[in-house]
Parts: structure tokens; sequence; C-alpha cells
């Protein structure tokens, strides 16, 4: 195949997956403002339901206006040779592929960052703002930003690095190399995230004795669940919105709740909402997904070792050589309807996963607490009670809030 031939393809994909997705944000937009279902009916007032439709369209309209941005400058980028531009930059500095490839990978990804800072900013300062959920200052917000860079930095370096060097040692079996170093992160952050990362960037406590952690503690033992680690996180730093997580393995499980959570809703409603994290695990869901991510991955690394040599891929960008982290650009677009295909079964598989987790908390706690829980969180968070059916079949890992207090009530 030629380059010119490849060149065309990735601009194909890129205008489909586009077109795709302004499609399914139009859809989304004309769901808006149908008729509240029956079992929804309560959880917004007449006044805090039109300021939820307001939040919905400025927050779709948005995120149309800088989608077309990146687009717009991803396609600057193919037809004015950026990339090539970028790798003839990163050669200069080093011949060496390993420090040509971070030189490379970290001007795009911190450049694009960058670029589209502004758009973050307004999201978080004005819309965020307007509706009453930002916390975060600007000093927040700059200290997030350097944390995550540094962070990203060290942690994706290593990993490119391996692979490059993996490429050159392995030409051919490489991908098996790197597979098995990725599934040692993913394995590792899976069960350290919330105790080694999460804590440069909020403050986790223990919770204090009393009615709520007593709850919890006898929900655990009725359920047959082992938990000594139960933590509160400062979540109401950056937003008003409240949410609940667990995480890690084994030994190394704990479950982390929201401050924003703990002030909004009943201990009996709290509970609920562990029982369903709780259920996750009891369910194996953790082990399953982390069992996919690494079957997907290794399924990637296998077809890009099949093109990583080919100098078609660096050409099709501009490129004078053939580079590694040239052909990854290319392959990255090229891989594009595939991993859409692979993300929607993922998200009907963590559908799939969220309606066991919800049945679970009823059969072992309560159907009508879990439900509270989520009225009273979608109507403090202004979630969208209406989503249209594909763009929640495209998108959606959570099945819509209605359908899930419908599986709840049907199970009493």
């Amino acid at each position: 195949m030629r380059a010119e031939t490849v060149f065309i393809l990735i601009v194909a994909i890129l205008i489909a997956d586009f077109i795709l997705e302004r499609i399914l944000s139009f859809l989304n937009y004309k769901s808006l403002g149908k008729c509240v279902p029956d079992e929804l009916k309560g959880t917004y007032d007449e006044e805090k339901y039109a300021k939820q439709q307001k939040y919905e369209k400025e927050n779709i309209r948005f995120s149309v206006i800088s989608s077309v941005f990146s687009s717009i400058l991803i396609f600057l980028m193919l037809f004015f040779d950026g990339f090539a531009f970028v790798d003839s930059f990163a050669r200069s500095i080093s011949p060496n592929p390993v420090i040509s490839a971070l030189v490379f990978f970290g001007i795009l990804l911190i450049s694009f960052d960058l670029i589209n800072s502004p758009f973050e900013i307004y999201d978080i300062f004005v819309i965020e703002q307007k509706y009453g959920f930002n916390k975060t200052t600007p000093l927040t917000y700059f200290l997030d930003k350097i944390k995550g860079w540094l962070i990203g930095g060290i942690i994706g370096g290593i990993i490119l690095s391996l692979i490059v060097v993996f490429i050159q040692k392995f030409p051919d079996t490489f991908w098996i190399f790197a597979w098995i170093t990725i599934t040692v992160f993913m394995i590792f952050f899976t069960m350290f995230y919330s105790s080694v990362i999460a804590p440069l960037f909020n403050k986790q406590t223990p919770l204090e004795d009393g009615e709520l952690k007593n709850g919890i503690t006898a929900f655990a033992q009725k359920a047959g669940f082992k938990l000594d680690n139960i933590y509160v996180i400062d979540g109401s730093k950056r937003t008003t919105k409240a949410n609940a997580y667990f995480s890690g393995l084994f030994s190394k499980k704990r479950i982390v709740l929201f401050d924003t959570l703990i002030k909004e809703l009943t201990p009996g409603q709290i509970i609920a909402v562990l029982a369903h994290e709780i259920g996750h695990y009891k369910k194996k869901h953790t082990l399953m997904m982390i069992l996919f991510s690494v079957m997907q991955t290794g399924g990637l690394l296998f077809v890009l070792s099949l093109f990583i040599g080919n100098s078609v891929l660096s050409s099709a960008l501009g490129a004078e050589a053939h580079s590694i982290h040239m052909a990854i650009i290319a392959f990255g677009i090229l891989y594009v309807p595939i991993s859409t295909l692979t993300g929607i079964f993922l998200n009907m598989f963590s559908r799939k996963h969220e309606y066991e987790a919800d049945n679970f908390a009823s059969e072992y706690y309560s159907a009508d607490e879990l439900s509270g829980a989520l009225k009273k969180l979608a109507e403090n968070n202004l979630s969208n009670l209406t989503p249209h059916p594909v763009y929640v079949f495209f998108h959606y890992s959570h099945p819509p809030i209605g359908e899930r207090i419908r599986n709840l009530m049907s199970r009493k």
C-alpha cells in the first residue's frame, strides 16, 4: 500500500469518527426535554429540572465547539506535515530512538494539552462555576496540571522507553514483552492507585468512628466482605459533585468516599452505595475488567507488531525516514474503528456489571435506599434523565439512572 493511500485512509477515518460523534451529540441534544420517566418523577422540581436542561445543553454545545477545534488542529497537523516537523526536531535532539520518541511524544502531548487548556479552564471556571459545582482554585488547577505532567511523563516515559527497546531488540516478538510490561503496570496501579497516586491530588483520611462506620462494618460482615480500609477523600476541594469508588485487589482493596457524598446522603443511602461497590468485588467485576483490558492490550500490541516496521506509516505523515514513534501515531489513528468497537463492547460489559452490583445491593441491603441515593445524586449533579439510547449504547459505561431504578424496583 502506498503512503498516499494510507494518508487518505487516515483522513477518512478521522472524518468518519468526527461525523459519528456529531450525530451522537445531535441525537442526545434532541433527546432533551422529553417527559421524565414515571420512576424518576419527583427527582427534580420544575425549577431544578429547567436548570438541568440548560446545564446539559450548554455542555453539549461546548463539547461540540471543543471537539471541532481539536479536529481542525489534527487536520492541520496532517495536511501541513506538523507531525513530520516535530519528528525532525526530535531527531535533531538525538538520533537515539528512545530519546527521540520521548521528545516527540513529550512535545505533542504537552503542546496539545496547553492548546486545549483554555477550553478546560472555561469548562471548570465558567460552566461548572455558573451551575454551582466548581470549588477548584486557580492554584489547585495549576498544581494538578504540573503533577499530571510529571506523573504521566514518568510512567508513560518508562513504558514508552521499554516498548521502543523491545521493538529494537525483538522486532517480531516485541509485542509479548510489551504486553507483559503493560500488564504489570496495569495490575500495580489497580492495586495501589488509591494509596500511591490519589494522595498526590487529594487528602485521604480514615472514616471516623460513629453511626456510618458501624453501619458499613455491619453490612460488610453480613455480605461476607472483609473490609479494613474505608477512607474519606476531600472531593469538595474541587467540586460539589459526589462520588464513591472501590479500588485495589486482595489485601490492598479499599473503599473511598467523597466528603460531598457523606454530606449529601443519609447513612442508609451511603451504605447502599457502598453495597453496590462491594457487589462489584463480590461478583469479581474488577478481575473481569482487568482480564478484558489485558486481552484488549495484547490484541492491540499484536496488530501493532504487524505494521510497526512498515515505513509507509511514517511516510503517510510526511516523515522523510521511518521511525517507531511516527508509525505509532499513524497506527493509532488507523486503529480507531477497532477501538470504537471494543469500546462499545466494554461499555456493554460495564453496564451489565452495574445491574449486577445494583442487584447485589438490593439483595443484601436495600433497593429503596439505593434508589433514593441514585435520585439524590442525580438531582445534586444535574444528571441527564433522558439520554438518547444510541448515545447510551456508544458512550455510557453505566445504565441511565431511570433504567437502574426500574430494575431495582422490579426486585422488591
